[in-house]
């Protein structure tokens, strides 16, 4: 049925809850599985301390934020495990969130994309918008919801 299934990450609880239900439905149908960060691309990486901004250095900055991606995605990775299944991992770079997921399971052949819903509803929902919706609006590909 689904041989190839994506689950974009964000690190949240509702991610993770999503990450896991990935993880069990790829066990389950002997699927594989991988694991999407997406980034919004910094030209000029800036630190906040104390109020005031400073430039740091670019490398550094970078270097850090790809640490914690890598941590965010070692944690997803962990949990796909904890239900029996190895997962690919990639962080993208990406000015649209819901572009790059769908950009990304289409290059990567996937087949369903399990997705977390934060479950705003009414106003907030509109107003705020959802990265699920929009991907959901936008692609032919499956996608399961996860709330």
């Amino acid at each position: 049925m689904f041989n190839n299934i994506l689950a974009p990450t964000d690190g949240s609880g509702f991610s993770n809850k999503a990450v896991a239900t990935a993880a069990r439905l790829a066990k389950s149908l002997g699927a594989n599985l991988l694991l999407l960060h997406v980034r919004s691309p910094i030209e000029t990486p800036h630190h906040v301390e104390g109020g005031a901004m400073s430039n740091l250095g670019g490398q550094a900055v970078m270097r850090e934020i790809e640490d914690e991606e890598r941590q965010l995605l070692d944690a997803a990775q962990d949990l796909a495990a904890s239900e029996g299944v190895k997962a690919g991992t990639a962080f993208v770079a990406g000015y649209s969130t819901y572009e790059t997921i769908i950009r990304i399971a289409g290059e990567q052949h996937c087949d369903l994309i399990v997705m977390a819903s934060h479950g705003r509803r009414g106003i907030s929902g509109l107003l705020m918008g959802s990265e699920t919706q929009k991907v959901l609006t936008h692609t032919t590909i499956p996608v399961l919801i996860v709330r």
